[in-house]
């Protein structure tokens, strides 16, 4: 079984047998809860046994610093790494949130170091939520494909890999929350 596959299964198993410490407050938020991170500073989302403390802490750190949900950051993180804060892709994208590069020159953080790419990750995350009006799919289509594609097609443009990107993503937030 691959990587996400363990952690969804494991996702599943807590909220069927601790449902309240792995939701955000332990109440229903609908299909897709606040993008913001909750209000209570004793909430935090679970992470795989696998993700080190330090990932975990990362998330949460970058989470509290932007504003946004560890849900929606950890969801993003699973997609995009499998957690993996030395992972590398074919196309360059370093680390916890797959930074490229130039991405993280331009946000001001070391990519390779676990913190500084989640920040990096979340801060770049925001901005395109800021960019596309808040809309969660457009962001993450974005964050996937660059804000060009996006413009360009007036929405999540039609490659495959960005479209089961969004709905990964999506469905690994639903899952956290």
């Amino acid at each position: 079984m691959d990587t996400y596959l363990l952690w969804a299964l494991n996702t599943l198993f807590q909220d069927l047998f601790d449902p309240v410490s792995t939701s955000l407050g332990g109440k229903s938020q609908g299909a897709f809860p606040s993008l913001s991170a909750p209000s209570s500073s004793n909430t935090t989302t679970t992470l795989p046994e696998a993700a080190s403390s330090n990932v975990q802490q990362s998330i949460q750190n970058a989470a509290a610093q932007t504003g946004l949900s560890p849900a929606l950051l950890k969801a993003v993180a699973t997609v995009e790494s499998g957690l993996d804060p030395s992972a590398v892709s074919s196309a360059g994208a370093i680390g916890l949130m797959q930074l490229m590069p130039e991405t993280a020159q331009s946000l001001g953080v070391n990519a390779a170091n676990p913190a500084q790419n989640a920040l990096g990750g979340a801060e770049y995350l925001k901005n395109l939520l800021n960019q596309f009006g808040h809309n969660l799919s457009l962001a993450l289509a974005a964050y996937n494909a660059g804000p060009g594609a996006v413009a360009q097609y007036g929405g999540i443009p039609p490659y495959p890999q960005t479209q089961h990107y969004v709905a990964d993503v999506l469905s690994a937030y639903k899952a956290n929350t």
